[in-house]
């Protein structure tokens, strides 16, 4: 099941999201995230995605990993793992997230650290 529709823009505390593209299994949202800002350390059960960076610098944490990615960079978060992306360059981090799984659902988030003190939503 899909909940998203083509150019739905949400702002957030760290930046913004925007969906280009809405597929029949599939979502493809650009997310742009300002300099020294994170987004929730968080997993999701019924999706997995997949970032590719297009400008910038991140810091992404996968379960217990970290890893540094630029531009053309790209990598998997399996659905239920543990992740987040940092912003740690000077500018605007702008990546592509493809989201695929049986809930593509803005609110099928878990969350268990968010230096904006949003809470877990849980689907």
């Amino acid at each position: 099941m899909i909940t998203y529709f083509k150019d739905e823009l949400q702002e957030r505390p760290w930046g913004f999201w925007k969906v280009e593209e809405v597929g029949e299994d599939f979502i493809k949202k650009l997310v742009v995230v300002r300099p020294d800002s994170c987004l929730s350390l968080q997993s999701h059960k019924h999706r997995e995605e997949n970032w590719t960076i297009i400008k910038g610098e991140a810091e992404v944490t996968l379960n217990t990993q970290t890893h540094i990615l630029k531009t053309n960079d790209t990598i998997i978060i399996p659905r239920q793992a543990i992740h987040r992306i940092k912003n740690i360059g000077t500018t605007e981090l702008h990546f592509y997230e493809i989201q695929t799984g049986d809930l593509l659902d803005e609110n099928d988030i878990i969350r268990y650290d968010d230096i904006y003190g949003r809470t877990t939503n849980v689907k």
